[in-house]
Order: C-alpha cells, then sequence, then structure tokens
C-alpha cells in the first residue's frame, strides 16, 4: 500500500474518531485492551478524549492503567469530569488518589468532589465496577463482552444508550437462552428501579421494601449509570435506617455508634437530657397542684403510676405504628385526621377494657367505689390523649421539618404525663367527698 494511502486511511479514522466518537467507543470496547491503547495514543488528542469518555466506564478504567502518564492525565484533565469519576472509581483507591493529585488543583477538586459521596446517599452504597451493555449489540456481541467482565455474581447486566444513559436490564438467563444472531434489544426488560447517586438511604429503603430486587442501579444526574448497590448493601441499608430510628427516637444521635469516643457521646445526649428534665419537672408541677388532695387521700400516691405508665405504653404503641407508616411512605401529612381519629377510638376502646379491669383491682383492694371511679374515669381519658399524642407527635414534627424519630417518644412522654397525672388527680379532687 502507498503511502499516500495510508495517509488517506489514517486521516479516516481520525475523522470518525472525532465526528462518531460513541460509534467509535463501541468498536473499540469489542477490541484487546492494547489494541485500544494504540488507537488513543495515535488519535489527536482532542479526539482521544471524545472517545475516551464514551467507552463504558470499565473499559476506560483499564485504557487508563495501560496508558502512559501524560496521556492518561491529559484524559482526565480534558474530559467531562463525571466520565473522569466514574472511570477512576473503577481502580483501587491508591490508584485513584494518585492520579487525581497529578491533576491541575482545580480539575482534581472537581474530580473529587464527585468521588466522595456525602455520608447517607446512594452514592456511598453502591459497587462502582459497573460493566453496562450497549444496547445496539448482537447477542454474540454481548456474550463475547460478558466473558470479558469480571465476575460479580449478578443475575441481570444493566443497558445503556451510546451516551451511557441507562436504558434497561437483561436477564443473564435470557442472554444465555437467546439465539447468537438476535439483537439486544429484543431481550432488553424495563428497569424496575432505580436511584439517584445523591438520593438519601431512606429512598433506597423504601425502593427495596417495595421491590424484590437483588440490584439496584444508580444513575447520576445526567441519567448516566454510575453503579449498582447489591443484595448485601442493600440489606445493610435497611438495617442502618432501622437502628438509626431507634437511636433518634430517645434522643441519641444519627452519628453515634457502639465504640464512639465517651466526649462524643455525651455532647450529642446531654441537651436532650437536659431538655427531658425540663419536662419532668412540668411533669412534677402538676402533681404539686394536687399536693393537697394527696395528702388527704394517699392511696393516691399508690395508684398514680398505674395510670401514667397504662397511658404510657398506649402512646408508645400509637407512636411506633405512626413512625413506620411515615417511614415506608404508607401515610402522608395529609392523613393526620384519618391517623388520630384511628387512634383515639383505638384509646377509647382499649381505655374502656383496661379501665374495666382496674376497677375491679382497686375495689378489692380498697373497697372504695369513689377510688374505683376516679382510676376508671382517669384511664380512659389519658388512653385517648396518649393515643391521640402518639399519632400527633411525629406528624407535627414532619410539618416543621424535623426528623419524625427525633426524640418523639421524650415528647410522647411528657404529653402522656401531664394528661394522665392532671385527669386522675384532678377528678380525684372533684370527687373528693367520695373517697372518704
Amino acid at each position: 500500500m502507498s503511502t499516500e494511502a495510508l495517509l488517506a486511511i489514517t486521516a479516516l479514522n481520525r475523522r470518525y474518531l472525532l465526528d462518531f466518537p460513541f460509534e467509535a467507543a463501541r468498536q473499540l470496547e469489542a477490541m484487546k485492551r492494547a489494541d485500544i491503547v494504540e488507537v488513543l495514543a495515535s488519535a489527536p488528542q482532542h479526539a482521544a478524549v471524545r472517545v475516551w469518555q464514551a467507552l463504558a466506564s470499565d473499559v476506560a478504567a483499564g485504557v487508563l492503567e495501560e496508558l502512559g502518564a501524560q496521556l492518561a492525565k491529559r484524559l482526565l484533565a480534558e474530559a467531562e469530569p463525571s466520565a473522569s469519576a466514574a472511570a477512576l472509581l473503577q481502580l483501587e483507591r491508591e490508584r485513584r488518589d494518585e492520579l487525581v493529585a497529578s491533576l491541575e488543583p482545580q480539575v482534581a477538586q472537581e474530580i473529587s468532589t464527585l468521588l466522595n459521596y456525602p455520608e447517607g446517599t446512594a452514592g456511598r452504597l453502591m459497587d462502582p465496577r459497573v460493566s453496562p451493555l450497549r444496547g445496539g449489540m448482537s447477542i454474540a456481541e454481548a456474550l463475547a463482552r460478558l466473558r470479558t467482565l469480571p465476575r460479580h455474581g449478578a443475575r441481570e447486566l444493566f443497558v445503556v444508550d451510546d451516551e451511557g444513559r441507562l436504558s434497561g436490564r437483561v436477564e443473564i438467563q435470557d442472554l444465555a437462552t437467546a439465539d447468537s444472531g438476535t439483537s439486544l434489544a429484543e431481550i432488553t426488560r424495563g428497569l424496575i428501579a432505580v436511584v439517584q447517586d445523591l438520593d438519601p438511604r431512606e429512598d433506597v429503603v423504601e425502593v427495596l421494601q417495595k421491590h424484590p430486587i437483588t440490584s439496584l442501579a444508580v444513575i447520576n444526574h445526567g441519567g448516566k449509570l454510575v453503579g449498582v448497590i447489591r443484595q448485601a448493601a442493600l440489606v445493610s441499608a435497611v438495617e442502618q435506617e432501622t437502628s438509626l430510628d431507634i437511636q433518634t427516637m430517645v434522643g441519641a444521635s444519627r452519628d453515634e455508634r457502639a465504640l464512639s469516643n465517651p466526649l462524643f457521646a455525651i455532647r450529642k445526649r446531654l441537651p436532650w437530657l437536659q431538655i427531658n428534665l425540663l419536662t419532668a419537672f412540668l411533669a412534677a408541677a402538676v402533681v404539686g397542684l394536687f399536693e393537697g388532695t394527696i395528702a388527704k387521700f394517699t392511696a393516691l400516691a399508690v395508684l398514680l403510676p398505674v395510670v401514667a405508665g397504662q397511658s404510657g405504653n398506649a402512646g408508645a404503641q400509637a407512636l411506633a405504628v405512626t413512625m413506620r407508616g411515615l417511614v415506608l411512605r404508607e401515610i402522608s401529612l395529609r392523613h393526620w385526621p384519618r391517623m388520630v381519629g384511628k387512634e383515639a377510638f383505638v384509646g377509647l376502646t382499649n381505655g374502656v377494657a383496661v379501665a374495666a379491669t382496674t376497677a375491679l383491682g382497686v375495689y378489692f383492694w380498697s373497697g372504695s367505689a369513689g377510688l374505683v371511679a376516679v382510676c376508671a374515669a382517669a384511664m380512659v381519658i389519658s388512653m385517648v390523649a396518649a393515643g391521640i399524642a402518639g399519632a400527633l407527635v411525629p406528624v407535627v414534627l414532619v410539618r416543621f421539618g424535623q426528623d419524625p424519630a427525633q426524640s418523639s417518644s421524650i415528647i410522647l412522654t411528657t404529653v402522656t404525663d401531664v394528661v394522665g397525672f392532671f385527669s386522675f388527680l384532678g377528678i380525684a379532687t372533684l370527687l373528693a367527698s367520695r373517697l372518704a
């Protein structure tokens, strides 16, 4: 072949890389890694950048490892930050940090921002080592690509378009049994669920609870596939979210762990303990209003914890059910009248039943019909109030933009104690003439 012909072919190849980067990337992905490196190294820099950032992230990362240091640096610096970050996420952390450190400070900062997802987001849960298939592949091409991929034990692979945007999924079984001449598009299924990389962990948990999936695709703001949250991470997210709700309901910080620094634990817990102390004084003040009644009828002091304890348990039940409904998105703020009505009815019915049992016990213990009436009436009132409070406390917290689990039990305890003490001692004062 003449020199002129070789020059013409080289020029055509360069023009092809520059004008059709997505098509070129698809062709290169079917080639050996060394051949891809040779093509990009010989291409003009601006063409190499366009093609490299169009490659699947796992292929782009492999090419990055085999390119010379200077060319790798130029590719990372001139490609779109999201493409550079997606490729770097495929590498080991030490190698990733080394490459980022070699870049100009401004470029390194842009890429580092994309690499470091905030705590509690889908990006922190995902496995970035994804190997998507191109939608325009044939089954034979897809299988050839699959054989070059690392084994993750996945049951499905994700399909992207030429620009890397997530478009569907393919079951491994469908891929293995399809005719080799069939287009991959013919066996591509719709997506069951997908989350964005900055979505909170609560959204990931919600998706898992709604859909029976073993892997969840993660996309960036542009719709490009950046990772997969696998089953183990999904289960871990559910466990963490559940345990955090338990902590926050009693005033402990979401950030505290079993082996956290003692000073950190003190700093996070003490403010809520001080608030709890103030609410305890409030309940004590209510009791103090009826000091004369208690001094006159000492039996009231014995029975007071019974009413308060029973209403506290009833309120905790209502709170737990409401909290679960909010977390699972079964209910929203607009459902509050139904929730309050339901819990008030449940509190009334349970209150009457418990009051009947209480009345029998108090009568056999004291023989006082007046004391029986006081206990029974106070029990019904306090349990209805507890049910209403248990439904309203998390709703009010959400309404004011707070975490619905944040120290709700402290607030609920205050309400049930104040209402329980006031109703019991207030009715006792009104019926004092019948307690003698």
